[in-house]
C-alpha cells in the first residue's frame, strides 16, 4: 500500500523553518509513542544540526507502556534528552521545563559568561500533523494560545509564544517530509491519524492493521470482538476473513446479509485510534535496534 501526502503548505511550512532555525537554541520535537519512529521527520535532524533536542513521546496513555520505556532508552543513547507527556491531560507537560534548561545548559553557561543574563531559551516545537503539538503548547503555557483541532493541518503559520522570562517558543504548522521511503512508513502514519483520511483506502489500512495486531496483540482482538482465530493469518488475503467476522459480530451488514467491509474498516480504525482495542504500540523497539 502506497501513501504520500505532502501539501503545498508543507513546503512553505518547511522554508519558514528553515529561515528561522538560526534563531533557536532548542528543538522540541514531539512524536507519537505509538510509532515514535515513523512520527519522527528525518528533515527535522537535517534542520536541526548543531541545535539541543528535546523529544517528547507525546500519547504515551495510548501506547504499550513497556515498549514506551524502551524507546525512550532508545533516544536517550542517542543523545536526545527525552520525556514522557499526555498533552490532553497535562502529563509530564510541566517537567518540560526543566528538560528544556537542561538540554541548554552550555548556551545558558556560555550566555552568564558574556555577562548576558536575562536572554531567553528560544525553542521551536516541532511535529507532524495530528501529533497534538498545538494541544501540548496550550497545556505547557496554561491558555489556548495556539489553534487546536483533531485534523492534521490545522495550524498552518508562525507564532511565538511568551512561556516565561526564561523560555520562548516558536509554533510551527505540522510538517511531514516529501517522500516516504519505506511504504509501512506512510501506512502506519494513516493509521495513527496523520494522514488527510479523504486520500486513504480505510479497507487496506484496516487490513494491515489486522496482520500487525495478530501477531502481536492477537489477544486485544479476540477480547474486543468476541471472535474466534483458529487459522493462520499471513497475508492480506487472511485479513479479509477476519475483518468479515468483525463486520458480522458487529452487525456491519449490507441488505442481503453481505458483511459491510468499508463500515467494518471504519469502525476498527476507529476502535484502535480511540483505544477501545487497548494499549497498542505499532513499532517493536527491537525490529530497529
Amino acid at each position: 500500500m502506497q501513501i504520500q501526502w505532502y501539501p503545498g503548505h508543507m513546503a512553505k511550512a518547511k522554508r519558514m523553518m528553515e529561515d528561522n532555525i538560526k534563531l533557536i537554541d532548542v528543538v522540541i520535537e514531539l512524536v507519537d509513542a505509538r510509532v515514535p519512529l515513523s512520527s519522527k521527520n528525518p528533515d527535522i535532524d537535517k534542520l536541526a544540526q548543531n541545535k539541543s533536542r528535546v523529544i517528547l513521546l507525546n500519547k504515551h496513555d495510548m501506547a504499550d507502556p513497556t515498549y514506551t520505556n524502551q524507546w525512550k532508552k532508545y533516544f536517550e543513547d542517542k543523545g536526545y534528552f527525552v520525556s514522557l507527556v499526555n498533552s490532553r491531560s497535562g502529563q509530564g507537560v510541566k517537567q518540560v521545563k526543566d528538560i528544556v534548561n537542561k538540554a541548554c545548559e552550555e548556551k545558558i553557561a556560555r550566555d552568564r559568561r558574556r555577562g548576558i543574563l536575562n536572554r531567553p531559551v528560544r525553542a521551536m516545537v516541532v511535529g507532524i500533523p495530528n501529533v497534538g503539538k498545538s494541544t501540548f503548547i496550550n497545556s505547557f503555557v496554561g491558555k489556548a494560545s495556539a489553534k487546536t483541532g483533531n485534523k492534521p493541518g490545522v495550524t498552518k503559520g508562525k507564532q511565538w509564544i511568551r512561556i516565561s522570562k526564561n523560555i520562548e517558543l516558536l509554533d510551527t504548522p505540522g510538517l511531514l517530509w516529501p517522500k516516504f521511503e519505506d511504504t509501512k512508513v506512510g501506512v502506519k502514519l494513516a493509521i495513527i491519524g496523520s494522514i488527510n483520511d479523504t486520500i486513504l483506502d480505510t479497507r487496506e489500512l484496516a487490513l494491515e492493521l489486522i496482520l500487525f495486531l495478530n501477531k502481536y496483540y492477537k489477544s486485544l482482538l479476540v477480547k474486543r470482538y468476541d471472535i474466534v482465530i483458529e487459522d493462520e493469518i499471513n497475508d492480506l488475503k487472511d485479513a479479509a476473513r477476519l475483518l468479515e467476522a468483525i463486520a458480522i459480530k458487529r452487525s456491519c451488514l449490507l441488505k442481503g446479509g453481505e458483511p459491510d467491509l468499508e463500515r467494518a474498516a471504519n469502525l476498527f480504525i476507529d476502535d484502535f485510534r480511540s483505544v477501545k482495542l487497548g494499549n497498542i504500540t505499532l513499532e517493536i523497539p527491537e525490529q530497529y535496534e
